[in-house]
Order: structure tokens, then sequence, then C-alpha cells
């Protein structure tokens, strides 16, 4: 039993990192209506950012503090996301307002090279580390109650819990405020939302700098654990099954999807994998989201789509 609770412990973390990485695509998706293949760059991208800048800062002030190189890597990486934001508003989405869902999606993939690209100019291409202070080393739990106790890693706890406090502050977001309203009425029309007043080109910024920190937060964790290389982009490959179970509008969604890869991936992978040979991890999210497109293409929580004629 302890294991089988060390091992849903497992699932249940590293399905919130994918739900936090998920999220990126629900946002985009819900403020434009168009899959962004560039949310893997993006995290590249952050993460490179907050690796090379805590290395950077410490040497530019002559100061050891770990923390104070954290935050002002933070900070300035999170203003590295507002500048690319408006780039990509300004020199890609304002000249593509109302243009067909292809030739948006066609666009997110010129922003993952040119993100990579530039990326890779400024930062370097080696593999670098993010050390944010958080602890490796696994506790015991539960010993009073099974033999040697349940072994947690302390570093997912911690990453789970800022991934769940995102989701949730990103949840309120949409729901109770006026601007996270106006993203999913440009989302729905957006012709209609500008007949309206609602200003398409300041969503679109405000959408994608939300989307960037978001990318910010999933790389530091990804790059603590990891390391900061360019496989980091393959990262948002893992999260594609988790916004076709969840929904591509849906925040919730993106947190019950990634929670179901995460536990599935684990449980199969102990519980079957010595049956088949083992790497079911690699493809059971895949087999998963195509079972969904064939009986649910809108996913668990997805907006069901109507075609009135």
């Amino acid at each position: 039993m302890a294991f089988f609770l060390e091992t849903l412990i497992g699932g249940l973390m590293a399905g919130m990192l994918y739900a936090l990485v998920a999220l990126g695509f629900v946002l985009i998706y819900k403020a434009s209506g168009v899959f962004n293949f560039a949310q893997g760059a993006m995290v590249l991208f952050a993460a490179l950012a907050m690796a090379r800048f805590s290395e950077w800062i410490p040497k530019w002030l002559g100061t050891d503090s770990l923390l104070i190189a954290n935050v002002l890597a933070f900070i300035i990486a999170g203003a590295c996301m507002f500048v690319v934001a408006w780039v990509i508003e300004r020199l890609v989405l304002r000249h593509l307002v109302n243009q067909e869902g292809a030739t948006l999606l066609m666009a997110t993939l010129g922003i993952t090279y040119f993100l990579e690209g530039v990326g890779q100019t400024i930062f370097g291409s080696d593999i670098y580390k993010i050390d944010i202070g958080m602890p490796k080393e696994p506790v015991f739990l539960l010993e009073s109650m099974f033999p040697g106790g349940v072994l947690v890693n302390k570093e997912d706890v911690i990453a789970a819990a800022i991934a769940g406090g995102l989701v949730i502050l990103l949840s309120v977001f949409f729901q109770k405020t006026t601007t996270g309203r106006a993203l999913r009425a440009v989302a729905d029309d957006h012709q209609a939302a500008q007949s309206i007043g609602i200003p398409l080109n300041r969503i679109w910024v405000i959408v994608w700098c939300v989307a960037g920190v978001v990318a910010l937060v999933a790389g530091m964790i990804w790059g603590s654990k990891l390391g900061v290389q360019f496989s980091l982009t393959t990262v948002a490959l893992r999260a594609l099954p988790v916004v076709i179970l969840g929904g591509l509008t849906s925040v919730p969604g993106a947190i019950i999807g990634g929670l179901i890869i995460g536990v599935g991936e684990k449980l199969s992978e102990v519980y079957l994998g010595p049956f088949v040979g083992g790497g079911i991890e690699i493809w059971f999210a895949y087999v998963l989201a195509l079972v969904f497109l064939l009986f649910r293409p809108q996913g668990l929580f997805g907006e069901k789509i109507i075609d009135r004629v």
C-alpha cells in the first residue's frame, strides 16, 4: 500500500507540473482561438533568462545572496517576457486580426523558431542550472501507518504547491475580473468584441504577458528539476494530451487533465510496464488523448461546438 501511495503522489506531483505548462496553451486559445505551438519555446526562453540572469546578477552586484539573485532574476526575466509579448502583438498579431485560425497557427510556429534562435543568441546554448533553493532530499510520511513510511520528494511537493497556487489565481482572474471576461469575449468572436469596444490589441498583449509569466514559472520549476537546455521545449509536447483531455477552453480542465495524465503515467508504468516490457509512460498520455479525440473531442470540460445552418 505504501508503494502504491508513493506512486500515486508522484503522479499527482508530475500532473500539476503538466497542468502548469498546459495553462499556457489554454490562456492563448481562450484569447485568440488558436493553438499556441510557441508555448514550449516560451518556457525555454523564460528558463534561459532566469538561469542566466541569476548567474550574472551576483557578478554585477558583488553579492553572494542566492535570494537576492533569484528575486532580481525573476523580475528581469518577467520583464523580458512582457517585452516578448509586446513585440509579438506589435509585429505579428496586430496584422492578423480576424484571419483564419490556420494563419494564426502558422504564426505561432514562426514565433517558436524566432524565440529559440533569439534565446540561443542572447543566452547561449549550453546546459544551465537554476537553483531557487528548493530542497532536493526526500522525506518519509505516515511512518506510523506504514512500515518505513511513504517516500515523498520535497521538491515535487513545493513545485506542485506553486503550480496549484498559480492555477487558482488564474481561475479567479478569468471568472471574476473584467479583463478575464473580456478575454473570453475576444476568444468567442474578434469582430463582435471589437464592436462593443473591447480593445483587441491590448487584450492580446495582456494574455501573452500572463502566458509569459506562466511560462516563466514553469521554466523555473522544470529548469530546477532537469536543468535548462534546449530539450526543455519538449515539455510542451507532454502537455498536449493534458489540454486534449481537459479541454482547450477550460482552466480547471487543465488541472484535472494534468492530474489524470500524471497519475495514469506513473501507475501504468509501475503496474502494467513489467507485462509489456516497459516504456508505457512514454506513450500512455498520447493513447489516452487519442481515445478522447475519438469519443469526446472537446475534452472533459471543453465547450461543445455547435454549428447552426
